[in-house]
Order: structure tokens, then sequence, then C-alpha cells
């Protein structure tokens, strides 16, 4: 049987987005400012992104501690770095033949992939390494 990790990855994915928008909306609803409500659909999906994959995505038996600062470098990077690296781009190589709005909808949809693929690859090798794998590569 292949590795389904990459399928789980996805359903936690969904999930996460899910909970951002759900309490997004939730609170704004009851009257909270986007700001103070998007802070916590954010963080409480950051956790939520944390734990799934930890334990769900990836299974791993790692220092918590440690991966939970390597998780949020990776995702940062992804979040802050890559996605407006790649949406400048697209909107670069697209400017002359789409409108601002449709360019920055195309920018964010890749710039969407690139960080999914990359948040994906560094998790698998860089934050939740089984711990096996972690002895050799200091060995």
């Amino acid at each position: 049987m292949g590795d389904s990790r990459p399928v789980r990855f996805i359903v936690v994915g969904v999930l996460n987005t899910a909970i951002d928008f759900g309490i997004l909306l939730l609170l704004t609803s009851l009257g909270m400012g986007m700001f103070l409500a998007n802070v916590i659909s954010t963080s409480t999906a950051f956790g939520f992104s944390f734990v799934a994959n930890r334990s769900f995505t990836f299974r791993s038996s790692g220092d918590a501690r440690v991966q939970i600062v390597k998780f949020a470098a990776v995702t940062l990077v992804g979040l802050w770095l890559l996605q407006p690296l790649v949406i400048w781009g697209t909107m670069l190589l697209v400017s002359g033949v789409a409108s601002q709005s449709l360019a920055l909808l195309l920018g964010k949809a890749c710039a969407t992939v690139v960080s999914m693929l990359w948040n994906y690859i560094l998790y698998a090798r860089y934050v939740f390494v089984p711990v096996a794998d972690s002895r050799e590569v200091r060995e």
C-alpha cells in the first residue's frame, strides 16, 4: 500500500481552512472586529494544523517543543515570503493578458499550491522527521 500521508495532509488542510473561515465568520457575525477575529481564527487554525499534522498526517513522536518552532518557521516562511513572491511573479507574467483582480487571484492560487508543496516537503523532511531518521542524520 502506498504512502497515505499526502491524502492525510490534504484532509488536514481542508479542515484547517474550514476552522479558520468558520471561526472568522462566527466571531465577526457576533460583532467582533475583523482584525481580532482573524488573529483568533488563524491562531486556532495554526494550532489545529500543528497537532493534526503531527499526530495524524506524519504520526510523529519527536519532541513537540522543537517541532512547534520548526513548524512555525516553515509555515511562516511559506506564508510571508514564498506566497508574496509567487503572487508578485504571477501577476508580472499575466499582467498584459489579465485584469489586476484576475492576476491577483491567479497569483494567490499559484502561491497556495507552492506553499502547500513547500509545507508538505519540509514538514516531512525537517519538522516531523521520524525519530530513527533524526538519529541517523546526527551520526
